[in-house]
């Protein structure tokens, strides 16, 4: 059976590295495997949900580089998760408890005090029709609890290995609200089982949610998908990111000016064994990826890091690969560039370099070695070995070598003190603008 995996933002915002790090090992995953990868807008949450953030996921997603086989939307299911909650209501698996958050809280502060577990005490299976319909007339709609069977539940995690939960230590977990809404958990249980997914790659965060799921999972049909969790993300600081990954949405990145493989590359191997480098494609990510390779350490992102594997992976890009975003300038200015430049966006301040006037920046006790050099510059056509020539020759005349030979040179043609070898940028400037440069 092909394998079948998926990605389930909630349409309530952005992306962000989390999000698109979970969405990736899914991607390549399904890659490696040959199987399907669906994006699942979780959206129950209706009021908060909206088209425009939907949107932006989509974009980011394609950004990424990622094709979904299909897409599918949670608010367009609520009639199938109706069905499945009146069966799980009917069989015994959902129910009724009406205490409101305040007294759950004071019971939980309760068996805190006594030294017992914060767990809830099931108090709901033990109402009578009597007591049931006395809170109604309170004016108090219930929430719905699945039964856990308070037993141990073990699969063997393809990251972590073995786990063992004993769901006697975990409260049953609340499915349905109040106002007939439903929680993350259920939707997303029968959607993994009519969609027949496979495996579920998640953060380590959802280890003990996985425990209630696949019982439930058991419950509703008896399908389990294989799990997979891995070590959620730390900034440079080693804290957690979670108040900050805001600020680290795939639109940041991407409204910066970085490569999306950039992004993809430092996001895919984050926390694996396999050295963060720069990838220029996904054939490469795609060869080399194993699940086994995910570490359970905690994995460290750190901005910094991400902007110089941007830099390195614009230096290794042909021509081909950025043409199409470079409304000046050809392949030979490119690669003259391209070793100088952080962004893409980069190379305009190089065009203007050459293709612009600039007032070459002469010192005083280099006047007449500039005026030297200007009568020895070569005639055209130039290419890749004149600037050796014309500094063989100047240094011949003057006498100078190494950095006051090289430096006195580049700043009366460029104006800057450094930038790309000037045996590439010599033929691109030009004989003319040369001579206008070197006054």
């Amino acid at each position: 059976m092909s394998t079948i995996v998926r990605f389930a933002p909630s349409p309530t915002g952005r992306i962000h590295i989390g999000n698109a790090r979970a969405a990736l090992l899914n991607w390549l995953f399904a890659l490696k495997t040959g199987g399907q990868f669906i994006l699942r807008y979780d959206d129950t949450d209706v009021a908060r949900s909206t088209q425009e953030f939907a949107d932006g996921i989509a974009t980011d997603v394609a950004w990424l580089g990622i094709k979904p086989s299909r897409v599918e939307w949670q608010s367009k299911r609520f009639g199938r998760y109706d069905e499945v909650a009146a069966d799980l209501k009917a069989r015994g698996f959902l129910y009724a408890c009406y205490e409101t958050a305040d007294e759950l809280d004071r019971r939980r502060k309760r068996q805190q005090a006594r030294g017992l577990p914060p767990i809830y005490d099931r108090a709901g299976l033990n109402l009578t029709a009597e007591e049931k319909s006395a809170f109604e007339k309170e004016g108090r709609k219930p929430h719905w609890r699945f039964k856990l069977a308070q037993k141990p539940v073990e699969w063997n995690d393809l990251i972590r290995g073995p786990v063992h939960i004993d769901t006697a230590t975990l409260s049953d977990p609340v499915l349905v609200r109040e106002d007939g809404t439903y929680l993350y958990t259920l939707p997303s249980v029968i959607d993994d089982i009519d969609f027949d997914v496979t495996h579920v790659i998640r953060g380590e965060d959802h280890v003990v949610n996985t425990a209630a799921q696949i019982e439930i999972s058991r419950a509703i049909s008896g399908k389990v998908p294989e799990y997979a969790h891995y070590s959620l993300l730390n900034g440079a600081d080693g804290k957690g990111l979670s108040k900050r990954l805001g600020s680290l949405s795939i639109q940041s990145f991407r409204d910066e000016g970085l490569e999306a493989m950039a992004v993809v590359s430092h996001a895919a191997l984050l926390g694996t064994s396999d050295n963060i480098h720069p990838c220029a494609d996904y054939q490469e990510l795609v060869n080399g990826f194993d699940l086994h390779k995910l570490s359970r350490a905690p994995a460290r992102f750190d901005e910094a890091e991400l902007r110089v594997l941007n830099a390195k992976l614009l230096h290794m890009l042909p021509w081909d690969a950025v043409k199409d975003r470079l409304p000046y300038g050809d392949e030979a200015f490119w690669l003259a560039v391209r070793g100088n430049i952080e962004k893409l966006a980069d190379a305009k301040g190089w065009h203007d370099v050459i293709a612009n006037y600039v007032s070459g920046v002469i010192a005083a006790d280099d006047t007449d070695f500039i005026a030297t050099a200007k009568g020895l510059l070569p005639l055209e056509p130039w290419d890749s070995s004149t600037w050796k020539a014309w500094t063989e020759a100047v240094k011949t005349a003057t006498g100078r070598k190494g950095k006051p030979l090289f430096m006195p040179l580049r700043l009366a043609l460029t104006g800057l003190d450094h930038g790309p070898e000037l045996a590439a940028l010599l033929p691109l400037i030009g004989r003319e603008k040369a001579l206008a440069r070197l006054g």
